[in-house]
């Protein structure tokens, strides 16, 4: 059986394109199995699988959740809401003492961009990134380019631009690598304001005019504006962000070509995306959300070999 190069998935930055192949191959094995009436594999039957998430999550926790029961996994869940971790408990302590119980794998979502990495050289177990601050998500970005190939047949040649706040998002510095290793032109578009100032060191394109950007892409992945994350005003109002970078159907419909419109989740409906834009013939949204259940059984299951 062929094997990952790595024991963990840090990072996209990380691992090979052979790699990301390995792990679609996986996943295309995996996307069967949940296409049948019994949707179970007893593949790690013996493995403890535990999901501790320092920031909140829906769409990622419950898609690792659902992907280590199809797997037979025994999983634990740990969130710091209600946790130790309020009474000033350390990320090693507390991961440690998850440790204890004897669990093999850890799928860690953290604030701090670098705790999966801190955390890989002082633990035994295989590590999962989840999202770490703004650094890296690298199974969105492994979903999100499987989902191309599936639409489009393959990922290199295309011409793809990521839309939105990029300076505060994980998901696009991950894609970013992931699309560039699988041989996709690569573009950004969003305000000045939320762009990094190296993102051209990156070997991207750089578009302020969304009307140009979709002009020129074969897909658009749009992200929300992550309000969450900035300390300070980047842009006047969510109305004007609107006007001048939202997406809507009507947009969709003018250009000369059939474009695929992508988001990570959760979409702030009205804002980056209309709701006529979002559930339009264009948008795979739905199909991200299925596949990463497949990519994150193709990821447990690889990393697991490496125990």
């Amino acid at each position: 059986m062929q094997e990952l190069s790595v024991r963990h998935l840090l990072g996209i930055k990380d691992i090979t394109a052979e790699d990301i192949q390995l792990i679609f191959e996986t996943a295309d094995n995996f996307k069967d199995v949940l296409n049948r009436p019994i949707k179970k594999v007893p593949s790690l039957r013996d493995i403890t699988i535990a999901n501790v998430f320092f920031e909140n999550s829906t769409r990622t926790r419950l898609s690792f959740e659902l992907a280590e029961k199809r797997l037979s996994a025994d999983v634990i869940n740990f969130s710091s809401s209600g946790s130790s971790v309020k009474k000033g408990e350390t990320l090693l302590d507390t991961v440690n003492n998850i440790l204890a119980m004897k669990v093999d794998m850890i799928v860690m979502r953290h604030s701090s961009p670098g705790a999966p990495h801190f955390l890989s050289h002082h633990i035994n177990a295989n590590i999962v990134n989840a999202g770490d601050g703004t650094h890296e998500h690298p199974t969105q970005a492994l979903l999100d380019s499987f989902s191309i190939r599936e639409k489009l047949g393959d990922v290199a040649g295309k011409k793809v631009v990521i839309i939105g706040d990029i300076l505060h998002s994980r998901v696009a510095l991950s894609n970013i690598f992931a699309l560039q290793k699988l041989g996709a032109e690569v573009m950004v578009c969003g305000p000045v304001t939320l762009l990094p100032k190296y993102i051209r060191e990156l070997g991207v394109k750089v578009e302020f005019d969304v009307r140009k950007a979709l002009a020129w892409c074969d897909v658009a992945n749009v992200l929300r504006i992550q309000l969450e994350r900035q300390q300070m005003k980047y842009f006047p109002s969510l109305r004007e962000y609107t006007l001048y970078y939202g997406i809507d159907k009507k947009m969709l419909d003018s250009l000369d070509k059939e474009i695929v419109l992508m988001h990570p989740g959760p979409i702030n409906r009205g804002v980056e995306l209309s709701s006529d834009a979002a559930d339009s013939h264009h948008s795979i949204i739905l199909n991200q959300v299925e596949n990463g259940v497949a990519i994150r059984m193709a990821v447990l299951y690889l990393l697991a070999s490496k125990q």
